[in-house]
């Protein structure tokens, strides 16, 4: 479904929680944020991908599973690295920066010297970076 889909399509079919879980990947997180900056710029992107994940976890019976610093330091990173693209779609964007998807984790590392995935804090509330800011 991921690649299947417009820009558009994919916004809409994940703004009314119709995409199925075993589809909205790491991948499909990044697609998402990347689709929301290139059409609203980053702070409402930010709002919009936040209160779009939260209604999805929601819809799924999985707020557990929702990290508000993971969603907003995605959203950061992925228009960190778009402002270097030289890409003007979703899949040449990931063959370019190919760290978002295979080294996620290391490049959240260098801005975190806690573990966002687990902290309750950050599950909660935006914790900004320690180590590196996103701007």
């Amino acid at each position: 479904m991921n690649t299947e889909l417009s820009d558009n399509e994919f916004e809409i079919v994940f703004g009314n929680c119709e995409v199925p879980p075993s589809q909205f990947n790491h991948e499909a997180h990044l697609r998402l944020a990347w689709i929301h900056i290139k059409k609203y710029g980053l702070e409402t992107a930010i709002g919009n991908v936040c209160a779009q994940l939260g209604t999805y976890v929601q819809h799924l019976g999985a707020t557990d599973k929702y990290n508000v610093t993971l969603t907003v330091a995605s959203v950061k990173m992925v228009s960190h690295f778009m402002g270097t693209s030289n890409s003007d779609n979703f899949p040449d964007f990931m063959l370019e920066f190919p760290q978002l998807k295979n080294g996620f984790k290391e490049l959240l590392g260098a801005h975190y010297s806690m573990d966002i995935f687990n902290s309750k804090e950050a599950k909660k509330k935006y914790v900004e970076p320690d180590l590196l800011p996103f701007d």
